[in-house]
């Protein structure tokens, strides 16, 4: 097995990142699980969304996650691709609006 900067097993011991600030910790903790309850959005709906944005900030961890929390929850295998085209989409035209901000820094420095 090849060894990587990511090891699997940490991502069990995220409930012990409040170790060394109980009370930060527990704060975002309430608030983590709040998110993440029923509301507006169903929270097979929710874990969706969170396995499109795991792959858009690009954290191994949460993708790990998500992924087994979407299959738990009955999300397909395609559900969850389609969902990582559409992070993919709008990850991409992010950075093409951002061509704009180019285009007008050429266009003021040719005057």
């Amino acid at each position: 097995m090849q060894k990587t900067y990511y090891d699997p097993a940490d991502l069990k011991k995220f409930g012990k990142i409040s170790e060394w600030n109980e009370e930060l910790g527990a704060k975002f903790f309430e608030y983590y699980g709040k998110v993440f309850e029923e509301g507006a959005l169903t929270e097979r709906e929710k874990s969706l969304i969170a396995l499109a944005v795991s792959h858009t900030i690009q954290c191994p961890y949460c993708i790990d996650a998500y992924t087994g929390d979407g299959l738990q929850r009955g999300i397909t295998k395609e559900e969850m691709m389609e969902a990582l085209h559409v992070a993919a989409a709008i990850r991409g035209g992010a950075s093409l609006v951002h061509g704009v901000q180019m285009m007008n820094k050429v266009n003021k420095l040719d005057m």
